[in-house]
């Protein structure tokens, strides 16, 4: 794949570099299968001045882009040099997303992967997030976006085949982002906080939540089994 590529490479590094200060690749500490850590490759798409204190959890409001950041994040261009991490043995195509040492909840038996089931389910988790007040973004993200994501990659790589890698890689692709999932998590969390403001921006982001099955919803707050389920 890598020959390829090697024209995107070249126009993206050139894009980063011509738009702002600092290197061209991105370099972080990540957690790999067993818990064996490495140096994950990724385009930079933030001010270098601000990388070293970003926010461990990033939202689209909350870090300094640089100005091609955002649209190599909408595409995930900024990922593709971890192909290099594929051909170095730390990663594979398909499996869970390598997590930074703090946000590890448990021990991976597989390599992680460029893509996998939460990256579908989570590919504008960046956006959504934004939803969330600052003061209640960690404990969200640690004490539901987290388990879910362990919980959906678990169950996908338990009954993992050659088919279902392609279907994913494919589906990544062409964006067919699947926010059904974190939406419903946000929702249901919003309710059992109370939280009145959080909700009148989700029923307002249009453009976010565009999943007019769940609307009947939104007059009562999902069981927690419901939240459990993913």
């Amino acid at each position: 794949m890598l020959p390829v590529l090697i024209p995107i490479f070249l126009v993206v590094g050139l894009a980063v570099r011509i738009t702002s200060r600092g290197p061209v690749l991105f370099l972080q500490k990540r957690m790999g299968r067993h818990g064996r850590e490495f140096t994950i490759l990724k385009f930079r798409t933030m001010i270098h001045s601000s990388e070293r204190a970003h926010h461990p959890v990033t939202t689209s409001g909350n870090q300094q882009f640089t100005r091609v950041g955002p649209f190599l994040r909408r595409w995930k261009l900024d990922e593709v040099p971890q192909l290099f991490n594929v051909l170095a043995g730390h990663m594979s195509l398909v499996g869970p997303r390598p997590k930074l040492p703090a946000h590890a909840i448990s021990n991976v038996p597989c390599r992680a992967g460029i893509t996998g089931a939460a990256t579908i389910a989570f590919a504008r988790e960046e956006t959504i997030l934004d939803l969330v007040p600052k003061h209640h973004l960690e404990a969200f993200y640690h004490s539901v976006v987290l388990p879910a994501k362990h919980q959906l990659d678990e169950e996908y790589m338990a009954s993992a085949t050659f088919t279902s890698d392609l279907k994913l890689i494919i589906d990544s692709v062409l964006r067919r982002w699947d926010a059904a999932v974190i939406e419903r998590l946000l929702k249901t969390w919003a309710y059992e906080q109370g939280d009145r403001r959080m909700l009148s921006n989700i029923a307002e982001s249009e453009d976010t939540f565009a999943h007019p099955s769940l609307v009947p919803h939104m007059d009562r707050p999902a069981p927690s089994e419901e939240m459990r389920a993913y």
